[in-house]
């Protein structure tokens, strides 16, 4: 087996998509990005990696960076997706377009990669994936209704992956972070969180480098708060 460990990054040209390819990097890994701003092209250059101006929300993007990734390494260790901003509104005045927006930002973004990228893990006997969802999952906030809804259903998919997979030594799990310094900062928020600061990109990035490691090997169908205690009693 190579030594050479690939990871790839849905939307990873900016916020915690980005911390967690420069994480993996300095972990070693050779790193591909996905994003549509261009971002994530330029900083997977800036790490040596591959970089795709595209979207998660396309499978034909999602080929390329997969395909990029396997020509050019030959394999594929971890999968780390990411998400962008679905919509946000009084839960009644939602469209159902903005419902289909709302799956296809924040559970159609992991169903898509995985559907590509598990059968080549599979072939290896080996591979970890961590989504990135939010610490609402369990307890849903008004604020964010499209990030709850589906990102519930991720949490079911997760244990549904892990009941299928884990036999290839396939893991799933889910980081569920809270107010994160990506995020505009207010005191009321800030107030509200035990630790009385919002958590780091960095710390995000640091969790997931943990959830692929050899480490987290005995860890799969799980969704693992990040919050400084905010949903401590969840």
């Amino acid at each position: 087996m190579s030594e050479t460990k690939v990871a790839l990054i849905t939307a990873g040209g900016s916020g915690m998509g980005a911390a967690a390819a420069k994480r993996l990097a300095a972990d070693g890994y050779k790193v591909a990005i996905l994003s549509s701003s261009g971002k994530g092209e330029a900083l997977a250059t800036e790490l040596g990696g591959l970089g795709v101006t595209g979207s998660n929300q396309s499978n034909d993007d999602l080929k390329r960076l997969i395909d990029g990734a396997m020509e050019k390494w030959g394999r594929i260790d971890a999968l780390v997706n990411s998400a962008g901003h679905g919509p946000r509104a009084q839960l009644l005045d939602i469209t159902d377009e903005q419902w289909h927006t709302g799956m296809d930002v924040y559970l159609m973004n992991v169903i898509r990669p995985v559907r590509l990228v598990a059968p080549i893990m599979q072939a290896q006997k080996a591979g970890a994936i961590v989504n990135i969802s939010t610490a609402w999952v369990f307890e849903p906030s008004p604020m964010f209704p499209t990030s709850a809804v589906f990102r519930a259903g991720l949490a079911a998919y997760t244990k549904l992956f892990a009941d299928t997979y884990a036999i290839d030594n396939l893991r799933m799990n889910n980081v569920l972070p809270g107010w994160i310094d990506s995020l505009p900062g207010t005191e009321e928020r800030r107030e509200s969180v035990p630790m009385r600061r919002y958590g780091t990109m960095e710390e995000i990035a640091a969790t997931i480098s943990f959830l692929v490691s050899e480490g987290a090997g005995y860890i799969t169908g799980q969704s693992l708060k990040v919050d400084g205690g905010l949903m401590r009693s969840v």
